[in-house]
């Protein structure tokens, strides 16, 4: 299937509204024509979205890299920490502009959605910075340093249709199905789609159309239109003759069968990503497949060669077993008239060839001896139907050896196949973009990561029943524990103050002994005082703070069961080995946050396997402070895995 223009301009209204605020995150290689974005905001769920040369689309799987991308490196370097700031349609070609802005700089990404498709990296004057391929055409060429130009328009716009386009169409014999959607640069479907609508007959000449049908071809294009660009959507996945195609409104065609999907978005995520996992198992696998197709090929020709190979040894044993009958037809000879007429029976025949005597049986030759008795030719023959089923079995042989191959490479190019594979973004909770943990009392506890989220869970998160948390230390994040009952939890409090000194640079330095405050929120007061200054994710802390120090430097990374699925916290051990189906407890010094990442993936892997392969290494270098950590102790609970 191919994006339709229409069905562009939705999407770039779409993408538009979904993803204002939003900044490029991290941007991953798909295949050599398609990219993944990851799009982040700090008070939102991430987004991910895939530019390919066949359309553009929120997803919900990440598809592993399957091929290089030769565009990723250059992206990552100019559009990371960027802001998509508009998206643009030219009319109702299938081009899009997505424009990138941000610390002084801004990019235009221009991706082609026809023909083999295109992206094309250019800065803000549209100059060429990088590409998939170079186009150069009658009409245009397109390389670094280039500017960017479109291609002529096809066609008129269906966005602006109007009497005046249907000014010369009383003159022309042409359907008006083939002539409507040539003119407009329509699908099929669309274009009788509309027709359907306007209650026009698709096969109706155009010198024969009424002013009333134009009306209502108008009218009935401009409803269309208008559905699909607005969201008036009722999405269905069409399949025919082995093909999928994905429509935003429902289809009218006939031999076909339609799915209800929730929502066109996720119609071309579904059929697109299939496309690119599809393709991808044929490149991962292609070259064994050649293998196995040209073995095939030769085990075929084995086949028929043993085939061949048995009946002629059959017929060159049967004219030998008639040989000890000749004695009955009154012959002595081999050369006697009358065996002639009883070899062409046997569709055998005596021929010489440069002297020398042959008995010939469909395309064989065996030399013979013509004074010897019909017994000794006899045996002669036979010997060489026992040649021919000696080569019978070295073929079936060779047969064999060529079948285990085969099995071998099958094996081969499944595995291969299985290595294109997708994972599927899961659902997050809203606390899971900050630092979390559920503490020994059942009560939720929230931190910032940086100053953006800082301020976010004061600004955003904070309620009339929370207590909020921070170290005596600069460079401390603030923690809440929220819908904190009037009886204060005291193993809560201090957990929470235990993780938020435990996520300060007092971990990164080792700063033992170090405590914690709490306060009520309405001690926090969110503006500066009159003539003074507060950098971006520092409050003004007002009134009495209740001190509590920390016991030691530890914290668990856990696994959770929550909602149906399986989440990574961390926190102070107690609470985490009471919520968590296994945990790894660590403590300042010795490994980088990615290599403690790695041993404690591998500690989990132990303990749940299957379990603690859905998460990557990101995943766990997440959840962990900032700083050097190790593991002192690991371990199941008494958690039991759902």
């Amino acid at each position: 299937m191919g994006l339709a223009g229409i069905e562009l301009a939705f999407l770039v209204k779409e993408i538009s509204e979904r993803t204002a605020g939003y900044y490029v995150n991290n941007i991953y290689p798909i295949n050599q024509n398609s990219v993944l974005f990851k799009l982040h905001h700090p008070d939102k769920p991430d987004l991910f979205l895939v530019i390919s040369s066949i359309g553009m689309w929120f997803t919900g799987i990440k598809i592993d890299a399957i091929e290089d991308n030769k565009l990723v490196k250059r992206l990552r370097d100019d559009l990371l920490r960027l802001k998509i700031v508009r998206i643009e349609q030219i009319g109702v070609e299938r081009i899009a502009y997505l424009t990138f802005s941000g610390f002084d700089k801004e990019f235009v990404l221009i991706c082609e959605f026809f023909g083999d498709g295109n992206i094309m990296l250019c800065n803000k004057d549209l100059k060429v910075l990088a590409l998939l391929h170079s186009i150069a055409v009658r009409h245009r060429e397109i390389r670094v340093g280039s500017i960017y130009a479109p291609p002529p328009q096809k066609g008129l716009n269906i966005f602006d249709i109007s009497s005046e386009n249907f000014t010369e169409i009383k003159s022309i014999s042409t359907p008006i199905a083939k002539w409507f959607g040539r003119t407009y640069g329509l699908p099929t479907k669309y274009a009788q789609e509309i027709l359907r609508i306007a209650n026009v007959d698709f096969d109706l000449v155009c010198q024969n159309i009424t002013d009333q049908q134009i009306e209502r071809i108008i009218l009935a294009s401009k409803t269309l239109t208008n559905d699909i660009v607005s969201g008036n959507h009722n999405p269905v996945i069409v399949k025919s003759d082995d093909e999928f195609d994905v429509y935003p409104i429902s289809s009218t065609i006939q031999d076909t069968t339609q799915e209800q999907i929730p929502s066109f978005m996720e119609g071309l995520d579904k059929i697109f990503s299939n496309i690119i996992l599809d393709k991808g198992k044929l490149v991962k696998s292609g070259s064994i497949d050649k293998k196995i197709a040209d073995l095939q090929s030769k085990i075929d020709e084995q086949t028929k060669a043993i085939s061949l190979v048995k009946e002629k040894s059959e017929k060159i044993s049967s004219v030998a077993k008639s040989l000890y009958s000749f004695s009955s037809y009154g012959v002595s000879s081999i050369l006697d008239s009358p065996v002639a007429q009883i070899l062409k029976a046997s569709n055998a025949e005596l021929i010489k060839d440069r002297g020398i005597l042959f008995l010939k049986i469909d395309d064989e030759k065996i030399q013979i001896n013509s004074e010897s008795s019909f017994p000794a030719i006899a045996s002669t023959i036979f010997n060489e139907a026992k040649r021919q089923s000696s080569a019978i079995e070295l073929i079936e042989s060779l047969k064999i050896k060529n079948l285990k191959e085969l099995e071998k490479l099958k094996s081969q190019s499944q595995e291969t196949k299985k290595a294109v594979f997708f994972t599927e973004f899961k659902k997050k909770e809203w606390f899971e973009r900050y630092r979390w943990f559920n503490t020994s009392d059942g009560l939720l506890a929230i931190g910032g990561r940086d100053s953006s989220s800082n301020s976010a869970i004061i600004r955003k998160q904070l309620t009339k029943n929370d207590k909020v948390f921070h170290a005596e230390i600069f460079g401390s994040p603030f923690f809440i524990l929220k819908d904190v009952p009037d009886s204060l939890p005291f193993d809560s409090l201090n957990e929470v103050a235990q993780a938020t000194v435990c996520f300060s640079r007092a971990w990164r330095e080792a700063m033992y002994g170090m405590s914690a405050y709490w306060i009520n929120p309405e001690q926090v007061k969110k503006a500066a005082p009159s003539g003074q200054f507060l950098s971006r994710g520092s409050f003004v802390l007002e009134g009495h703070k209740n001190f509590i120090k920390a016991p030691n430097l530890r914290l668990a990374v856990g696994v959770q069961y929550h909602d149906e699925r399986y989440i990574l916290t961390c926190g102070p051990p107690e609470p985490i080995k009471k919520n968590c189906i296994c945990y790894a407890i660590i403590e300042p010094g010795l490994d980088e946050m990615t290599d403690c990442a790695k041993r404690v993936r591998t500690e989990f892997i132990k303990l749940q396997e299957d379990i603690a392969k859905q998460f990557d290494i990101d995943d766990y270098v997440r959840v962990l402070p900032a700083g050097e950590s190790h593991i002192v102790e690991s371990g199941n609970t008494k958690v039991e895995p759902a």
